[in-house]
């Protein structure tokens, strides 16, 4: 009985100091907007998995991860797509699925322009609903 209450008394204890688990910030400071050429960007890509692309219209950034089991896809500038090497899922630049067992698109991160002309990507908020992720937070227009 006695090895049982301690037991008990040692479990309540343990409550009171929870695991936590202290993980780096998602928002990232990707630079000047001026230093991204339009394409694909692998610059972030080894560092935070993520994928700068700016397009005649805009700029915006994708999480390398792919929506079918998580693996790191490639781009294929000659191609133009990401291809996923497990299991063949396909996306096109603006991360929609082309073909493969991936059941969703790429998500993008949001993303905002500092007033230094800095691209800051916050990798907490995604998006990959065609008529949100093309508009801010998940895009900016350069237009300008």
């Amino acid at each position: 009985m006695a090895a049982f209450l301690g037991g008990s008394a040692a479990a309540t204890g343990r409550f009171f100091f929870p695991n936590v688990i202290y993980e780096p910030s998602q928002k990232f400071n990707a630079g000047p907007v001026k230093s991204y050429d339009v394409g694909v960007s692998t610059r972030w890509l080894n560092e935070q998995r993520v994928w700068i692309i700016r397009t005649d219209k805009g700029i915006y950034a994708m999480w390398a991860r792919c929506t079918h089991l998580g693996c790191t896809p490639s781009w294929f500038d000659d191609q133009g797509r990401f291809r996923c090497p497990c299991h063949g899922s396909n996306f096109n630049q603006g991360g929609d699925v082309i073909a493969g067992p991936a059941p969703r698109p790429l998500w993008r991160a949001k993303v905002e322009l500092a007033a230094t002309g800095d691209l800051i990507v916050d990798k907490a908020i995604l998006e990959d609903l065609p008529g949100k992720r093309d508009n801010p937070p998940f895009f900016i227009s350069l237009n300008a």
